[in-house]
């Protein structure tokens, strides 16, 4: 991968349809309306950068309860 280039591919391919499920779930929970026809890119900054913010708090907290069981 070249400098500056980023890529999309997850690192477990499997789960991207959890990760989709995850944002929807996110969504509904801030009060946001997902699009109808699942194309994103025409939601506002604020609202996408919302709701991947509080995917990633989700999938941190899921991380932390999963190491403190070991």
């Amino acid at each position: 991968m070249a400098y500056g280039q980023r890529s999309n591919t997850p690192v477990v391919p499997h789960a991207m349809r959890a990760l989709d499920q995850l944002k929807y779930e996110v969504a509904q929970e801030l009060g946001i309306q997902p699009p109808a026809d699942g194309y994103w890119g025409v939601m506002t900054t604020r609202d996408t950068g919302a709701i991947g913010g509080h995917m990633t708090r989700k999938l941190v907290a899921l991380a932390e309860q999963q190491l403190a069981g070991r």
